[in-house]
């Protein structure tokens, strides 16, 4: 059984990582004995939008990517041009996107129409239609296989199940899987962040806080997983990747582990800044402010991108991230100076003690 694969050490769509791994596994097929057997196809909804572009009569239309499809967006454009009047005008949003939270704020006031693809609705609007493109692959073999790593129904019946937006249209599927294995599947959807039932993000996995020891993933990549056993230490967290035909299980230790080299570096830091992002669904002012008004030595800045290289130019000791966590988690070594989430920034200031230590997640929309 195989359960080492690539580190993800910075912030990346879900896509981006299947690709990745998939070039890896391709390379290693020795060590998991399986193939890959399948061809991704997304559904980007097509007919659906021309027939919204048509009865609202739109005249400009704007279209965001993740950052592993933006490739796609030039072919989506001429295949809706096809479609549509010749007068509508089609504009691809060239930000960086991460997610359901991440929306082209300046794109979206000039559109009509603003179209999302690759993640789930995080809040409803007339105006902007998520399209979540479901993947095709199968999830069953996986699963099967992945059933090596799980206790049995006989010694732990309950099991929790969770996955990602692009499998959640198997999401049944995989739960009558279990269930006639004899687990007990245990399933909730966890907040007003969250579109379904068993759905997880990777800033926010309460989904899987359910009355089980084992949950089992069903998704690509080890971004999301990670993140969920690093929220639920007390879970055993098995990822059945079907994009892969990897199993393995989540280890956060090595995440962990810079999370306190992290924390005390920073305790001799004098001076910090206190990062504000402004991307509409990753705000969170009443923490910022709460750490400004705490240190006569912090410093608010406001920033829609956080990367090394913007941060570069202030000689500050040690910052700490508001906004989206994974930057903190997962892009943390890349920075010069400690980047530090609010927790970690009050466990380093005394306030906290370092056994607290947790995972920052996101809950509720903007």
């Amino acid at each position: 059984m195989r359960t080492k694969a690539p580190v993800l050490k910075d912030l990346r769509d879900i896509r981006d990582v299947m690709e990745e791994e998939q070039s890896v596994d391709e390379r290693n097929h020795g060590e998991t004995k399986m193939e890959l057997t399948y061809g991704r196809e997304w559904d980007y909804e097509l007919e659906r939008l021309v027939d919204i572009i048509k009865k609202r009569d739109v005249k400009t239309v704007g279209l965001q990517f993740p950052e592993g499809l933006k490739r796609r967006g030039t072919k989506i454009v001429k295949e809706l041009k096809g479609r549509v009047p010749q007068e509508v005008l089609i504009a691809i949003s060239g930000q960086p996107c991460y997610g359901a939270c991440d929306l082209d704020m300046h794109l979206l006031k000039r559109s009509d129409l603003f179209v999302h693809f690759g993640h789930s609705a995080m809040k409803t609007s007339d105006k902007i239609i998520y399209i979540p493109l479901y993947s095709n692959v199968e999830v069953k073999p996986i699963m099967e296989h992945a059933l090596e790593e799980l206790e049995s129904a006989e010694i732990e019946p309950n099991i929790g199940l969770v996955t990602t937006t692009q499998h959640y249209n198997k999401f049944g599927e995989m739960k009558e899987f279990l269930e006639e294995k004899g687990y007990t599947v245990c399933t909730k959807r966890g907040d007003e962040r969250l579109t379904y039932e068993g759905q997880v993000l990777g800033c926010n996995y309460a989904s899987a806080d359910v009355d089980a020891n084992q949950v089992m993933y069903v998704g690509g990549g080890k971004f999301h997983p990670l993140g969920l056993a690093m929220v639920h230490k007390d879970k055993r967290v098995v990822i059945a990747d079907p994009i892969n035909n990897i199993v393995s299980i989540a280890d956060p230790n090595k995440f962990i582990k810079q999370r306190y080299a992290a924390i005390h570096k920073s305790m001799s830091a004098v001076t910090w800044g206190i990062i504000y992002c402004t991307k509409i669904g990753q705000g969170r002012w009443e923490l910022a402010q709460e750490i400004i008004e705490d240190n006569e030595n912090a410093f608010l800045i406001t920033l829609d991108e956080i990367t090394p290289d913007r941060l570069l130019n202030f000689k500050l000791d040690a910052f700490v991230n508001t906004g989206c966590p994974r930057i903190t988690t997962d892009d943390g070594p890349r920075f010069k100076k400690p980047m530090l989430t609010p927790q970690e920034y009050w466990i380093s200031k005394g306030r906290d003690t370092l056994e607290s230590l947790s995972f920052d997640t996101f809950h509720g929309t903007w």
